[in-house]
């Protein structure tokens, strides 16, 4: 594959992508200083498109419960999958990026990908192709927005972000692929099917992406391991988790834990996609649980007098 972008610099521990050349990258990465990110104790690195080729792959999962959704993640190769030009490489193989995985939609109208990953290659555009393509790609929050001007590129779709995140970009629209999102907005090239939700929160722009009645929640909020089994659950478990900084155990404060329940209280739904493998959680009562959540995370919290204590379903 031969990549427009495929000698910018990204950052290895986000998989941010900067418009400035890998022998003249930053000093360092604008979303890893943030405080809702870090940069790990071995420093800041960088790597590109070009030299993560052979080194790294993506892999492709089909949801269990609805064939229509597919799980795209990336992994390094190991030893035995270099190719035998890179087999006795000394180059350190490490993840590139956050770990996320993106997931491709295939609606009645077209498809989807929601969130993406850092990583593309001829094994991943074969993949959706063969699904039908996309129709539009769109992304959940700074913390993944990568390589995605290139996967816009070859895919020949737009990509859909928040308005209020545009201070994250860090690379020219130079084609023009980039499409806004206030509030609500329906993905018009599947014909509204999806729906792209600003919750705010995590960060002021933070969307989720509503499908049939499927919500797909990023990091807006988290299915945490007491909300994957259900049978005689003891009042005050929580089901998920709201927070500002997940790397760094920052949480959500009331307010913007009640502007995420005031934007998807409208709409129904009984299936949430995380933004990582296992974080798919399905229950009929599943709206209830998510305010049943935000309110354990707020009495627990301290916060006697939270709004988000007034709502009911």
């Amino acid at each position: 594959m031969n990549f427009e972008s495929g000698d910018l610099a990204i950052c290895e521990t986000c998989g941010t992508q900067f418009d400035v050349l890998l022998a003249s990258h930053p000093s360092s990465c604008r979303i890893c200083d943030d405080p809702r990110q870090y940069v790990p104790a071995s420093g800041q690195t960088w790597t590109s498109l070009n030299k993560e080729k052979g080194l790294q792959k993506n892999t492709f999962e089909t949801d269990s419960n609805d064939k229509r959704i597919h799980f795209i993640t990336t992994k390094p190769k190991t030893e035995a999958e270099l190719p035998a030009s890179l087999a006795s490489s000394t180059t350190t193989r490490k993840q590139l990026g956050i770990g996320q995985r993106a997931i491709l939609i295939q609606t009645d109208q077209g498809n989807v990908l929601w969130d993406i990953l850092a990583f593309i290659d001829d094994e991943t555009v074969s993949f959706i192709n063969e699904k039908g393509g996309l129709k539009a790609i769109v992304i959940s929050h700074p913390h993944f927005y990568t390589t995605h001007l290139e996967w816009a590129r070859i895919f020949k779709c737009p990509v859909y972000v928040s308005t209020d995140d545009a201070e994250w970009l860090n690379r020219e629209d130079k084609h023009g692929v980039r499409k806004w999102v206030k509030d609500v907005q329906e993905i018009e090239e599947v014909g509204g099917l999806a729906k792209a939700i600003q919750c705010g929160g995590h960060f002021d722009g933070s969307l989720v992406l509503r499908w049939e009645k499927k919500l797909f929640i990023a990091d807006t909020m988290m299915a945490v391991p007491s909300g994957f089994y259900h049978k005689d659950r003891l009042p005050g478990t929580i089901s998920y988790s709201f927070q500002w900084s997940y790397p760094n155990l920052i949480p959500l404060s009331p307010p913007k834990i009640y502007g995420i329940w005031q934007a998807i209280k409208p709409f129904d739904f009984d299936t949430t996609y995380g933004a990582f493998p296992g974080q798919n959680v399905t229950r009929p009562d599943l709206k209830k649980q998510v305010l049943e959540s935000m309110k354990i995370f707020c009495k627990v919290g301290g916060h006697e007098n939270a709004t988000v204590y007034s709502e009911s379903i």
